[in-house]
Formats: C-alpha cells, sequence, structure tokens
C-alpha cells in the first residue's frame, strides 16, 4: 500500500532556470497521496457502438475521509521537523465542488489539531504560479494524486532538471514495504545513452537510509552529492557534460574521500 510521495526540490551547485533561485533557497517537499484520488480507475469507455464519434468515456476520481486525512496528518507530522513549519493544501474546490471540497473541510480539521503549524489553502493553478514566483514561501506540500504529480515535476524542472528529484513511497505506519525511487521514473528513451542523471536515484537512496534509522549515512550520501556537484561534474540535463557513469564515479569517490 503507498501512501505518500515526496521530494525535495533543493540542490545546491545546480544552475536553476528559475532566476529567482540566485537568492532564494529552493527547498519544498511535496506530499502525495497515491492510494486513491483521480488514479483510482474509476469509470469506463461506453456506446462505441454508436459508430465513430459517439463513445462516451467516464473517469472518476476517489476521496475518503480517511484517505484524505492520512496524508494530511503525515504532511503536519512532516512539517513539524522543517524550520519553516508550514503546509500548503492543494485543490480546486471551486470547479470540482464534491472530492475537492471534501479535502478542503479534512484540512481545516486537521489543521486545528496543528496550531502550532502555518497552514494555507490554494487552488492548484494558483499554486503553480506560486511554485515560480514565491517558492520561498513553500515548505510542506500537500495534495491529491494527480495535482501532486504535476507540482512535483514543476517543483524538479525548478530546481534544474526533473533527474535530481527524489522520491519516496512510504507507508507512515511501515505494516507494509516503501518503496524509493526518483521522480523522473526509469526514462527508457535514454536507457544505455549514458544520458541519465544518477542524483536523483541517489537522493531516493538517501531517503530510504532516512527511513530506515540510518540519518548519518543519508547524511554522507547528501554531502556526496553537493561536493559532485559543487566540483561541476554534472550531466547535460543541468548544463554539465559528464555521463551517467562518470558522476556515479565522482558520487563514490566522494562518498569514500
Amino acid at each position: 500500500m503507498r501512501r505518500s510521495r515526496d521530494i525535495s526540490a533543493s540542490c545546491d551547485c545546480i544552475t536553476s532556470p528559475l532566476r529567482k533561485a540566485d537568492d532564494t533557497e529552493l527547498d519544498w517537499v511535496v506530499v502525495r497521496e497515491t492510494s486513491e484520488g483521480e488514479y483510482a480507475g474509476l469509470g469506463g469507455r461506453n456506446l462505441s457502438g454508436r459508430g465513430p464519434g459517439g463513445e462516451v468515456a467516464v473517469q472518476s476520481a476517489l476521496f475518503t475521509e480517511v484517505g484524505c486525512e492520512r496524508i494530511m496528518r503525515f504532511a503536519f507530522d512532516l512539517a513539524r521537523t522543517r524550520a519553516h513549519k508550514k503546509v500548503s493544501s492543494v485543490t480546486k474546490s471551486d470547479a470540482q465542488q464534491y472530492g475537492m471540497v471534501l479535502r478542503d473541510d479534512d484540512f481545516k480539521r486537521v489543521a486545528a489539531d496543528h496550531p502550532d503549524v502555518e497552514t494555507e489553502s490554494v487552488l492548484v493553478d494558483a499554486m503553480s504560479a506560486k511554485f515560480v514566483l514565491h517558492p520561498e514561501d513553500l515548505s510542506v506540500v500537500v495534495a491529491s494524486n494527480l495535482n501532486a504529480g504535476i507540482l512535483s515535476d514543476l517543483g524538479s524542472a525548478l530546481a534544474g532538471s526533473l533527474g535530481l528529484a527524489a522520491g519516496a513511497n512510504l507507508n507512515p505506519e511501515r505494516r507494509f514495504p516503501s518503496m524509493f525511487e526518483p521522480v523522473h521514473g526509469s526514462a527508457p528513451d535514454i536507457a544505455g545513452q549514458g544520458l541519465a542523471n544518477p542524483i536523483g536515484a541517489l537522493g531516493s537512496a538517501a531517503s530510504m537510509l532516512d527511513h530506515l534509522g540510518l540519518p548519518d549515512q543519508a547524511a554522507r550520501l547528501h554531502k556526496a552529492i553537493e561536493t559532485t556537484t559543487a566540483a561541476g561534474i554534472l550531466t547535460r540535463d543541468v548544463g554539465g557534460t559528464a555521463a551517467t557513469d562518470d558522476v556515479t564515479k565522482a558520487l563514490i569517490d566522494a562518498l569514500n574521500a
């Protein structure tokens, strides 16, 4: 059972396409509900017998109070561990008046139990603009499966590349295994070409080490990433010329130094 997905869109020594990043630290986490929402697979395609142009497709999203509250409490707990203790809830409740309004109501209820954490509720289109215009105002962003997936990719691009973003599919209660993978996925279109950026995968490994109760080892891996990027050993997606193997070797050397 997968319950959340988060990324940290912050990596020193990488040039961000966002000019504001020159003097603003990008440090946010997107918490994504992956057990329900828009990807629940409810719906179908019907009436194809009407002939060309007559078919109808229905795609329904599923939101439950249990699922919404679970992911939001995880987001608040995470926010309490960060310097900027803030949770931003993202919905589209002005147009989706059932499921998204339920999420808004659940967020208000959970927020009342966390008076020490700053909160805001933002429509997804406005949040997309906020990622670009006011990234310094973000810390933990919690959203539905679809909206958080889009914002995760946007945040990764603003940090410099989708190849930088680490991901974790977590079971917070630890009743089931968690899965750690870069946000970009397997990138089959560039497989075997030496173009892939390994930083997202190694950042995911650091998240796994944290989850397993090994924070010192996770910190070593993060430090190796910073040392490598500071030395200018970068793949093409972030403006460098190094191949995947070159960056990987540099990271191993930094770990062994």
